[in-house]
């Protein structure tokens, strides 16, 4: 509403707090619309490389833009190395080909093989062998099962049959290999089930996108159990990651959707060298507050790697002290890179930089024990931190109380306890990408698919991301893994009590014996 003259105040003091009012209303409109320019057109890298390439050309005063590029700030960058470091070679395949392939041999003989001299025979005096990556499109094939009947031509009785082996789909139409490539396809490599469906029209296999959806309904059933113990084994570690991410489901009722939820819970205890594998398990939830993680988290105790959301804070309030909560730096920093963006505010650039050197010395240390990377953090990271949080502290009473560089660095300070375990405690990572990453998958997914079309299917969709994104963690092939895991829980050859042998860390670990005993 426009503000009319006879309803402006007289009084000078009056006036010129409206003035700065309105001007603080402006400047957070501004940084509104400048952040929403970001999101749409601008790149979301939080490199400080990027930063400086693409918002350094602009002029500020108090700061050298032909300064020597800074390292990236991002915790997925490769820190800066010093110079006397040898520089790490790049991962390059220039045809090294894997031995484990095998080798299909094409001969290229001459065509003349005598002397063009005395016509004479050539004799073999050597040759030349090269290599490339050749490539076989996926056949479908129909696998006949016969199975032939015995009796004896003087009784008459002792018919013999072998049995019929057990299938994942009963009278169905489909093998166990068609149905796992159906899954990995939709859940591994985010291809949705109406693009197989169309893949499998161009082979003469003419389905309904509705038949592979029943096949994915009824793997997750038979999963579920294996599902449900990879899930125990994550929040019975002492250290757990966890986020959530919002998920579309299809509405009948109302012809449209609802959002609902995917948490996930992880484990990776790789940069410590810990005992945790690194494994995901998604849970499907209509809403992400307080009440749905407690119930997935009933019982747990220790450390609970999370972002600023409000429920976790709940959650750790209602366990009095038995969940000690770990918050993001990451999304700390973020908050800055967001100011930075939009304003080019020199301090929100200052910010940066210095949770940048923090990050240079988590890339030195990663690898190392969980005690080595305590001592180093206690005596290089933690005077960092300290002089972080005095620049933040000095900063913030400077600021409008509004304003987004302030909303930045009260968020750092109110999360200052959780952002600075790590410095107290060597397990601890600085932020929480471990389960970031693992929601990628669910977003490439929900991308291509757009929504679930019910609980039901959102349900299976959690159970089946889980397996496979673990599996694909721990570099195995997907379809191999869940093709053979399915076999075995199938045929009976693994019984409820031995699911822990199909946890992907198991199975994996156990491929190399069965070669051992194989040969």
């Amino acid at each position: 509403m426009a503000i009319r003259p006879d309803a402006l105040p007289t009084d000078p003091a009056s006036l010129t707090e409206m003035v700065l009012a309105l001007d603080a209303e402006n400047e957070k409109l501004r940084v509104a619309m400048q952040t929403l320019r970001e999101m749409i057109f601008g790149k979301r890298s939080e490199r400080l490389t990027a930063l400086v390439d693409e918002q350094l050309a602009l002029e500020l005063d108090d700061l050298q833009t032909d300064a020597t590029r800074p390292a990236p700030a991002n915790d997925d960058a490769p820190a800066a190395k010093s110079p006397d470091r040898p520089r790490k070679r790049a991962r390059r395949n220039i045809g090294a080909l894997p031995k484990h392939l095998p080798r299909c041999e094409q001969v290229l003989e001459p065509e003349v093989t005598a002397c063009p001299c005395c016509q004479g025979r050539l004799h073999k005096i050597g040759e030349d062998v090269s290599e490339v990556l050749d490539v076989i499109p996926a056949m479908l094939q129909v696998l006949r099962t016969v199975r032939p009947k015995y009796a004896c031509r003087s009784c008459t009785d002792g018919v013999v049959q072998a049995k019929v082996l057990p299938r994942l789909i009963e009278s169905g139409m489909a093998s166990t290999a068609l149905v796992s490539h159906v899954v990995v396809s939709k859940f591994a490599w985010y291809l949705p089930l109406y693009r197989q469906v169309q893949i499998l029209a161009g082979q003469g296999i003419q389905l309904d996108r509705a038949t592979l959806a029943g096949w994915i309904k009824r793997a997750a059933w038979w999963l579920k159990s294996l599902y449900e113990l990879q899930l125990r084994m994550i929040q019975a570690a002492p250290r757990v990651f966890c986020d959530e991410t919002p998920m579309p489901v299809l509405d009948p009722g109302r012809h449209r959707t609802r959002i609902c939820q995917f948490w996930a819970h992880a484990m990776d205890d790789r940069p410590w060298g810990g005992p945790s594998p690194p494994a995901v398990a998604y849970v499907f939830a209509n809403g992400r507050g307080t009440e749905e993680i407690a119930g997935q988290l009933t019982g747990f105790s220790g450390i609970l790697q999370v972002d600023g959301y409000a429920a976790y804070k709940a959650l750790a309030r209602h366990h009095g002290g038995a969940i000690q909560l770990a918050f993001c730096l990451a999304h700390a920093r973020r908050k800055f890179v967001e100011v930075f963006k939009t304003t080019q505010s020199p301090f929100a650039r200052e910010v940066i930089e210095r949770l940048q050197a923090v990050y240079a010395v988590e890339a030195e240390i990663r690898g190392s024990s969980a005690e080595q990377r305590l001592a180093t953090r206690r005596t290089t990271s933690a005077p960092l931190m300290a002089a972080l949080k005095a620049r933040l502290t000095e900063m913030v009473v400077q600021l409008f109380s509004q304003s987004k560089l302030a909303e930045a660095i009260n968020y750092a300070l109110n999360h200052w306890d959780g952002l600075t375990l790590f410095l107290r405690d060597g397990r601890v990572e600085v932020d929480s990408n471990t389960v970031e990453r693992s929601m990628r998958p669910i977003a490439m997914g929900r991308r291509n698919s757009l929504f679930s079309g019910s609980e039901g299917g959102a349900e299976s969709w959690a159970i089946l991301a889980s397996l496979v994104n673990t599996a694909k963690l721990h570099e195995l092939d997907p379809q191999a893994y869940l093709t053979d895991v399915l076999e075995r829980i199938v045929s009976g050859r693994t019984r409820s009590h031995q699911l822990h042998e199909l946890l992907a860390w198991n199975w994996k670990a156990a491929r190399p014996r069965a070669a051992q005993a194989a040969a």
